[in-house]
């Protein structure tokens, strides 16, 4: 499993009776996951002292019960990340801490490209309010953001300016991801990484329907063809329960290293428990690199 293990501002405290309580920065937030299945005793006092209790209704959906939660606040990630956050529908705050596991991956391999004078520029699908896109862009690269909903794109201004990296060179673009990779194939523009973070579920701008299931192989192969002859980097994120690590590694084998060669990995992501020193599960990531 890959562990997103560096937060300071961030930890996920106790889990339990399917919940997980954590802390964002000096809040504390008790939020529903589907992977804690266990009921383990709530001893932790936060379970009785947060500021913000997202309770699912039976009905679907849910909402916010609030003690002393400012509308938003700001936590950083080591180094020159820093990201606005705000309670909003169906229990999300704008970021998804896990993923801070791969931006030190591709991290990683968009400076050490750097370092040998290449230049690389990254494509971020489904790109919600910027994480993967600050992380690349801090490591050196030029990104192309691409989100169906202009409130995240907006969002993820936001945080570019708070990282400062306001004037970093990010293009921002409001769109349909698969139109526009469709586009971008016609104009013959080429990345040096791509990165995909795929709802289960979702509308594009004009109410395209995407399902995961249906849909991911497809648009798979299609974004392939916006790979650099000399690519670094391919990263799939899946938090739909029939995506396994395992059926994504099989997919980038077949799409991608047959054609570019290179090496598949694919494996759970997680985050580390501070009460029970244990691993939440949450989700899993297919990543491809030429190395």
């Amino acid at each position: 499993m890959w562990i997103a293990d560096r937060w300071k501002d961030y930890e996920v405290i106790d889990t339990s009776h399917g919940k997980k309580l954590e802390r964002w920065g000096k809040y504390l937030l008790i939020r529903p996951d589907p992977q804690v299945i266990w009921n383990t005793p709530l001893v932790h006092s936060g379970w009785k002292n947060c500021n913000g209790h997202y309770h699912r209704s039976s009905k679907g959906g849910g909402e916010w019960e609030f003690f002393g939660l400012p509308e938003e606040w700001s936590i950083s990630y080591p180094g020159k990340l820093t990201f606005h956050l705000k309670p909003f529908s169906f229990k999300h705050t704008g970021l998804f801490p896990e993923q801070a596991a791969n931006w030190e991956w591709f991290s990683g391999l968009i400076r050490n490209a750097r370092k040998s004078g290449k230049s690389v520029k990254v494509l971020n699908l489904f790109a919600y309010t910027g994480g993967a896109t600050l992380a690349a862009a801090a490591a050196g690269a030029s990104v192309t953001h691409v989100d169906a909903a202009k409130g995240m794109v907006g969002w993820a201004k936001e945080n570019a300016a708070s990282s400062g990296l306001g004037e970093a060179p990010i293009r921002y673009l409001v769109d349909d991801c698969m139109k526009f990779v469709e586009r971008e194939i016609r104009r013959g523009n080429l990345y040096d990484g791509i990165i995909m973070d795929p709802p289960s579920y979702g509308r594009g701008p004009k109410g395209e329907i995407w399902k995961m299931e249906e849909n991911i192989w497809d648009f798979l192969m299609l974004t392939t063809q916006l790979l650099s002859k000399d690519a670094l980097f391919f990263l799939i994120n899946s938090y739909t329960t029939g995506l396994q690590p395992a059926v994504l590694s099989y997919m980038m084998n077949t799409a991608i290293v047959r054609r570019f060669g290179g090496h598949v990995e694919a494996d759970e992501i997680g985050l580390p428990v501070t009460q029970s020193g244990l691993i939440l599960p949450c989700g899993a990531s297919g990543r491809w690199s030429r190395q």
